[in-house]
């Protein structure tokens, strides 16, 4: 295939960049990485244009491969900047504005403009120091899951600064062999089809990111309360079944907080459900300052809540319990012109011997939970303690 024919080849696959990016970002909530990545299929596409241009014309005015250059690179910093949105950094354009002004000068030089070898061991570095650094920033992400949809892209920028680094040292070791510009030569033409797979691998690739980002928020917000934040139901199903075997097996702890909020219809009634609305993410805001070193944290019906706490000592927990019940209660809620008193109940309990399922935990928590609103609520009441058999107490060394 002849270096007219790869251009074109590359120009198209640049344009399908592009128009995928593009109508990827007015489907997918205005993501911005998208439209970054549209950007640099323009780019691209540009500067394959004018390189079929310079072939077909006979071009060769120096002003047709320093603007071919400065939008080949730009489009190798458009894909970077794309993933720097992506991971919510700042894109940087200013960088690329410096470039390409150094890019555009170097190409006023009488050397450069005589030389293609010339030009070719000077801007090798500035593309391969795009690449790499758009490499290193994914993979330097701690998030494994993430990484795996990052891993073709990573994969793709580290191969294709390595052939151009091969290519730009054969040129230099082989004796510095004449290039024209956009040529036949071996060079030219080998170079034209790794631009051709990038940009095909490349549409690919940003593709699979942004699909796996937004899986992934499905995933979150299927397993999350739209109110609250907090996990749901389905997340405590996934997270309690997991620790209670892993119990199981070395011999944890695991304890359940149940909590809800004292006297909460009243609560609607007098004010409505919008205060009501805001008295639940009150309290859960309120409670969250407390828990944050415990496991996970569930919204399991209207105003009740559970939390699961793991390998933590029996006493740690109903110290939490207690500054959780404290706390909320110092926090009246302010809502519309009201001021609203805030307490909760509060349950706790602990694994025991012979529990076959997780929800044994929470059914005690549950008990004790109730026995704390028979008996005063804004109160603690722990399962083995105050309410029930001896399971805490025999946890707590009693």
């Amino acid at each position: 295939m002849d270096s007219f024919t790869l251009v074109v080849a590359a120009a198209l696959a640049a344009t399908i960049m592009a128009v995928s990016m593009s109508l990827l970002y007015l489907a997918s909530s205005r993501r911005v990485c998208l439209f970054n990545w549209a950007v640099a299929g323009v780019f691209f596409a540009a500067s394959s244009v004018i390189g079929a241009c310079a072939i077909k014309l006979d071009w060769h005015h120096f002003l047709v491969p320093a603007c071919g250059n400065v939008l080949y690179i730009a489009g190798h910093y458009g894909i970077l900047a794309g993933l720097r949105r992506h991971l919510s950094l700042r894109p940087r354009w200013d960088v690329l504005a410096g470039l390409a002004l150094l890019v555009f000068g170097v190409h006023l030089a009488p050397a450069i403009q005589a030389a293609v070898s010339c030009r070719m061991f000077l801007l090798t570095p500035v593309i391969v120091a795009i690449d790499l650094s758009a490499a290193w920033l994914l993979w330097r992400q701690p998030d494994r899951d993430a990484r795996l949809a990052y891993l073709p892209m990573i994969v793709l920028e580290v191969f294709f600064a390595l052939q151009q680094s091969l290519r730009t040292l054969y040129q230099a070791v082989s004796g510095g062999n004449p290039l024209t510009f956009m040529g036949s030569q071996f060079l030219q033409t080998s170079g034209s089809l790794f631009v051709l797979v990038f940009l095909s691998v490349a549409t690919m690739s940003c593709a699979l990111i942004v699909t796996h980002d937004q899986t992934r928020a499905l995933r979150r917000a299927s397993l999350t309360d739209a109110l609250t934040g907090w996990l749901n139901r389905r997340a405590l199903q996934d997270i309690a079944g997991r620790e209670f075997r892993r119990s199981r097996r070395s011999g944890a702890a695991i304890h359940f907080i149940t909590f809800d909020i004292d006297h909460f219809k009243t609560v609607n009634d007098r004010h409505g459900h919008a205060v009501g609305d805001s008295a639940i993410r009150h309290v859960t805001a309120v409670s969250e300052k407390v828990l944050r070193g415990c496991d996970a944290w569930f919204r399991i019906g209207g105003e009740e809540f559970a939390v699961l706490v793991a390998d933590s000592r029996p006493d740690d927990v109903c110290r939490v319990a207690e500054r959780l019940r404290a706390t909320v209660a110092a926090s009246p809620l302010v809502a519309d012109g009201y001021t609203v008193p805030m307490t909760v109940s509060v349950g706790v309990a602990a694994l025991a011997d012979d529990d076959a399922r997780w929800e044994d935990i929470l059914r005690r928590a549950d008990e004790a939970l109730y026995h704390a609103k028979q008996y005063g609520r804004n109160r603690v009441s722990v399962h083995g303690v105050d309410v029930g058999g001896r399971g805490m107490r025999r946890a707590m060394g009693a």
